[in-house]
């Protein structure tokens, strides 16, 4: 449904916090399941951690946030520019259930629940395979800063 091309139009985010390589479904306005492929040279596996590399939680979080930001950006027609950032209001409920590991490929599953006041509010999850290894309420916002 969208490539690495089209991501890197619509989100800000560079390597290496780029966590979004391809977006296999989007209903705008109501959900997003896209993919980001876990690869052993990935800079943050050198220091966690050496002796066994996994994926950190907040960088889990992150790729999450980043899949709801193309949901936000598509379900209201905007594209970002460089006034525009999207920023985590909240985290509530996360949980870890599975570590993520060179080789994974995390799928991104993330459904808007609410968008009111210029809050968007998701329940997001990470999967590897069938496995759940991550789930959250995010709350995020848009906020111009120029």
């Amino acid at each position: 449904m969208m490539d690495i091309h089209e991501i890197l139009k619509k989100l800000p985010h560079r390597y290496p916090i780029l966590m979004v390589d391809r977006v296999l479904e989007l209903e705008k306005g109501k959900r997003i399941k896209a993919i980001k492929n876990v690869t052993i040279n990935e800079p943050f596996f050198e220091g966690h951690f050496p002796y066994r590399p996994v994926m950190p939680g907040v960088l889990m979080l992150e790729a999450l946030a980043q899949a709801a930001a193309l949901l936000s950006f598509e379900s209201l027609g905007r594209v970002p520019d460089e006034k525009t950032v999207y920023y985590f209001a909240g985290i509530d409920g996360a949980r870890f259930k599975r570590p993520v590991e060179p080789g994974d490929q995390l799928i991104l599953d993330v459904e808007l629940l609410r968008h009111k006041a210029g809050i968007f509010k998701y329940h997001a999850r990470g999967l590897v395979g069938q496995e759940l290894a991550v789930e959250a309420e995010l709350m995020c916002t848009m906020r111009n800063v120029g």
